[in-house]
């Protein structure tokens, strides 16, 4: 979603390491492409103002500082006003002393505020909570069902009365109570633009059940419109915090970028996929993060957790630091990779990783020959590819849909690939780094990682020049079938 900006703060970045002293008339200069980058993303103007004048602030301190390096303090000066801007702190929700805690959402129609409800419930499952649904909506054909069918994929039951919406909330709040549930979330009405009924009805509800937190959906593809929205619900219903759906989108940005500094509340959960599990709590100083280009790694070391089990992970880890990691490792590796989201969300977490690839087109399809070879092998052919003849390859290219060279070159990298984790284990990344918290699965922790081979050198093990150059392969060192 920030891809543009991103692009542009890079290159601001990068000049400014590059230089030892700032003079006013760079500042100036750096101020310009700063405003620039910010209008592009569909900022709010009074934000970009306010914004840019606190950066110059420090950026002209810097420049009158017997500081090392002000390249560096207008750096960290950029990235503390993202971070302020993006919300500060990152939400916590405490929950009420007399259960049940209240949540009301409320948001225009559209904005995948029903889907949210349904996801903020499967997050409160995950937080060890026991949540219940209240369909309130009863404007939009349609709505209760989708919060049922919803309810029913995340395994959280759902109430409703179809006669009305204010007398639902309020009695969903007390079927709650009957049924020892510690956390309603109430599913109220939009419109497709704001009107003096809907901020009515939803002023009732909210009087009728008080919350202990309002959030308002917000559809992050929206950009100045989200501001105008914000305030008006802001103005009806004091939001506690705010959900962006759909930042998984190609918007530009603006409205996580400006609505926190228009009505002073933070960005509490993001959607980031379209699938139930794709929702998480919102870290602004991991977001200013990955828009700098500096990476996000604890928001990939949170994902990889959930996605792999640990002792199998270690397991893994093991069997590929003493070259026994076999095919059917890689293909459980694989899958549990994906269930971490897209290969390109992934990668834009990655610090260090080169924007060219950043910016690639990659496909998580790309994917799906590899598989498809390793699923047609049989089990002796999975744990030593070395036997696979030609007519073994034949057999698994015809049951894969793809070419016997494809299988070839699998088997080939595969066993280059289980070469370099051998050498890994042997230079000190293996044993030695084995259980560390912190570490990525499948990699056995992050101990020993000074003493493993360099960039290079492992480029040269794989045969190849690096990811992003011409014919380079994807993590992992498979190149996808043509």
């Amino acid at each position: 979603m920030f891809d543009n900006l991103s692009n542009r703060l890079d290159g601001i970045v990068k000049r400014l390491r590059g230089k030892g002293r700032l003079t006013e008339a760079d500042v100036d200069e750096i101020m310009k492409e700063i405003r620039a980058a910010l209008l592009e993303a569909d900022v709010n103007v009074t934000v970009v103002r306010s914004v840019c004048n606190r950066i110059r602030e420090h950026a002209i301190g810097a420049t009158r500082s017997q500081a090392l390096d002000p390249g560096q303090q207008v750096v960290k000066a950029v990235n503390d006003e993202l971070v302020r801007i993006l919300g500060g702190e990152t939400l916590t929700v405490q929950y009420a002393s007399k259960p049940p805690t209240v949540i009301l959402m409320a948001g225009l129609q559209g904005s995948g505020k029903t889907t949210a409800t349904g996801k903020l419930a499967l997050w409160f499952k995950s937080q060890g909570r026991q949540p219940l649904l209240v369909g309130a909506d009863l404007q939009r054909p349609a709505a209760v069902e989708q919060l049922r069918t919803l309810g029913r994929q995340v395994d959280v039951p759902v109430y409703s009365d179809p006669e009305d919406p204010i007398l639902t909330a309020y009695e969903g709040v007390e079927e709650a109570k009957r049924l020892g549930r510690d956390v309603v979330i109430v599913d109220t009405a939009g419109r497709l633009s704001i009107d003096a009924e809907m901020m009515e009805q939803v002023r009732l509800i909210s009087g009728a059940v008080s919350p202990d937190y309002t959030f308002l959906v917000i559809d992050a593809m929206t950009g100045q419109d989200a501001v105008q929205t914000a305030e008006a619900f802001h103005e009806t219903l004091q939001i506690d915090g705010v959900i962006l759906s759909k930042l998984d989108g190609d918007a530009r940005g603006g409205a996580a970028l400006s609505v926190k500094e228009v009505i002073g509340r933070p960005i509490a959960f993001a959607s980031t996929g379209e699938k139930l599990d794709a929702f998480e709590q919102f870290h602004p100083d991991r977001m200013a993060s990955r828009i700098l280009g500096m990476g996000d790694v604890l928001t990939l070391i949170e994902q990889a957790e959930r996605a792999f089990e640990a002792d199998q992970a270690e397991q893994a880890a093991a069997r590929m630091m003493e070259g026994e990691f076999t095919l059917d490792d890689f293909l459980e590796q694989m899958q549990a990779i994906k269930k971490m989201g897209s290969l390109k969300s992934i990668m834009s977490m990655m610090p260090g990783m080169p924007k060219e690839l950043k910016n690639a087109e990659i496909d998580d399809e790309m994917l799906v020959p590899i598989e498809a070879m390793i699923s047609s092998m049989t089990a002796e052919e999975r744990a030593r590819p070395q036997i696979i003849n030609g007519s073994r390859r034949g057999r698994i290219a015809k049951g894969a849909g793809v070419e016997p060279g494809e299988v070839n070159r699998l088997v080939k990298q595969f066993g280059d690939m289980q070469k370099m984790m051998k050498k890994m284990g042997m230079t000190g990344g293996g044993k030695k780094g084995k259980g560390k918290r912190g570490g990525f699965p499948g990699l056995g922790g992050l101990g020993g990682m000074k003493d493993m081979p360099d960039m290079a050198e492992l480029q040269e093990m794989m045969g190849q020049g690096g990811p992003g150059a011409p014919g380079g392969q994807l993590p992992g060192g498979f190149n996808p079938p043509r």
